[in-house]
């Protein structure tokens, strides 16, 4: 088989890793939302809908580049990524971590606000807010260009900075888990976290909450860093929505 075939079913794998990913983690959330929350999600049925059906297609668009570079780095070699425990310090492992979630973030936060500009707001960002309340469905709910927008950077990072392939995992997993439960409608960390000195730097749902209510600040994704400096920080969010 040659290579364009199977970078073509490495896309394609990686597109199913995704989308499979993607129904596992909301939907499991959207469970332990059932439970802690009951009634949250009634009448958004036909929203849910919605924010499944783009994030199917947001996850292709995710899969398609990540699956290639899956290939590169099995075939070819082309990436930072590395198996090797001996190859950097075990200090290097947390500092890859943090450097890609940072890096991502600091993406995140500029394309962010380039995004509730008028024009790219219309253009995309308005299927994302079109989720009128976020739910645990709607993390990846994007227009297809304000998809590819963000799924180009980790596939960027690995040519760039080494990662271990766990570290590299690691920083999937919190991308996702933190997705999800940014957007689902409740706080799901405990209140010394939220309120506490970690809360003032780290973002939650109760930060991205405030985000959603007024369109305006709150746009980091993990780190309030950038909102803080740029004076965009607009505090935490009062819950309208709070679970009984």
């Amino acid at each position: 088989m040659d290579n364009v075939h199977v970078m073509i079913m490495s896309a394609a794998a990686m597109t199913l890793i995704v989308g499979t990913r993607y129904l596992l983690v909301s939907g499991a959330f959207a469970w332990a939302t059932k439970i802690r929350a009951p009634g949250l999600y009634n009448g958004l049925d036909r929203q849910i809908r919605r924010e499944i059906g783009w994030s199917l297609a947001s996850a292709a668009i995710y899969g398609i580049p990540a699956g290639i570079v899956a290939w590169g780095w099995d075939s070819l070699g082309w990436t930072q990524i590395y198996t090797d425990m001996t190859a950097f310090p075990l200090w290097y492992l947390p500092v890859s971590i943090f450097l890609y979630l940072f890096v991502h973030d600091t993406w995140f936060y500029w394309t962010h606000r380039l995004m509730h500009r008028p024009f790219w707001f219309k253009a995309a960002h308005a299927v994302h807010h079109d989720s009128r309340p976020p739910t645990a469905w709607a993390a990846m709910s994007f227009h297809p260009w304000e998809a590819l927008s963000g799924a180009l950077v980790i596939p960027i990072l690995v040519f760039l900075i080494p990662v271990h392939v766990g570290a590299l995992g690691t920083v999937l997993a919190v991308m996702t888990i933190m997705g999800v439960t940014n957007h689902m409608g409740w706080e799901c960390f405990p209140k010394f976290i939220v309120n506490g000195r970690l809360g003032r730097w780290l973002i939650t749902a109760t930060h991205h909450q405030k985000h959603h209510e007024v369109y305006r600040g709150n746009y980091g994704l993990y780190f309030r860093f950038w909102d803080k400096i740029c004076g965009t920080d607009l505090g935490l969010g009062h819950w309208s929505r709070r679970p009984r």
